[in-house]
């Protein structure tokens, strides 16, 4: 297989394929980070409006970590996962207090950042920093898995596609290789005819798909209706609008006869950083 031919069919086919993300437009450490963080476990269509709000208020990490944790996680609402909220504010002063306000662009010292692991770590040095290493979000890993015919252990997987990237393209490689697994190399519906590299992919449609584990019903992620991570949403939500004492807690969340399981989510969300109580006024947002 021709690697370089491999990389010219895709970045051709992304210069008239490629979608426009406000994000695209920016090389500012900050604003890729604050995309990335967004766009963990949520849909690009809903990050998009919720970006461009959020930079404009906070366009620089010496803003965000001035602003109170409260007023972060408000401008969170409809993203989900409210954790990652906390850990921007948190990063946000840590950039400030140890990187004089820049964000770091070395891969340790990214990983010494709150919510910030290898994915979310090297997406920001390539698309910031625009060096060449290889990002290996779901999208990219379902690609390299088909075209290579096989599943990659987590180590392989980032060995191998760091080795695909060309040089001097890391930016655009990744960018196309995002597309390409959003928008043709999809995980239930893959369009093969319209694939950029199906003539150098290995699984090319047929057979058991490489990039699909084997799961059984009992390895079955645990379903959001009735979840505790759906009670944490529906408290967080709540106290956006206003402060919850602790009898509300139950109605609130959506518990109704289970107090225990109430306060231990409560507590989990104190922990978590996402809320405060005291006796007086009850639940809030941290100030």
């Amino acid at each position: 297989m021709d690697h370089t031919e491999q990389q010219k069919a895709l970045i051709q086919w992304w210069q008239t394929s490629s979608r426009d993300l406000p994000w695209r437009q920016t090389r500012d450490p900050w604003l890729v980070m604050v995309s990335e963080l967004m766009l963990q476990q949520t849909q690009v269509n809903r990050v998009i409006p919720k970006y461009q709000h959020f930079i404009e208020k906070y366009p620089t990490p010496q803003k965000c970590s001035e602003a109170p944790p409260s007023s972060i996680i408000e401008e969170w609402e409809g993203l989900g996962y409210n954790k990652r909220a906390i850990n921007l504010h948190r990063t946000s002063q840590l950039i400030v207090e140890t990187h004089s306000g820049k964000v770091p662009n070395t891969l340790n010292e990214l990983l010494e950042l709150p919510g910030i692991g290898p994915y979310t770590a090297r997406a920001i040095l390539c698309f910031a920093f625009e060096q060449d290493v290889g990002v290996v979000d779901v999208n990219i890993n379902r690609i390299i898995s088909r075209v290579i015919g096989k599943m990659l252990s987590p180590l392989e997987m980032q060995i191998a596609a760091d080795n695909f990237v060309p040089t001097g393209e890391g930016w655009i490689w990744n960018q196309a290789l995002m597309d390409l697994g959003s928008e043709v190399c999809g995980s239930r519906s893959p369009d093969c005819d319209r694939c950029p590299l199906k003539n150098y992919c290995l699984w090319k449609g047929e057979g058991p798909d490489p990039a699909k584990k084997k799961t059984s019903s009992s390895s079955m992620s645990q379903s959001f209706e009735g979840s505790d991570r759906q009670g944490r949403g529906k408290l967080v939500n709540t106290l956006r609008s206003r402060r919850v004492v602790i009898s509300e807690l139950e109605e609130v969340m959506g518990w109704n006869g289970d107090p225990e399981r109430c306060r231990r989510v409560a507590a989990g969300l104190i922990k978590d950083g996402l809320v405060e109580y005291n006796d007086t006024e009850g639940y809030g947002l941290p100030s």
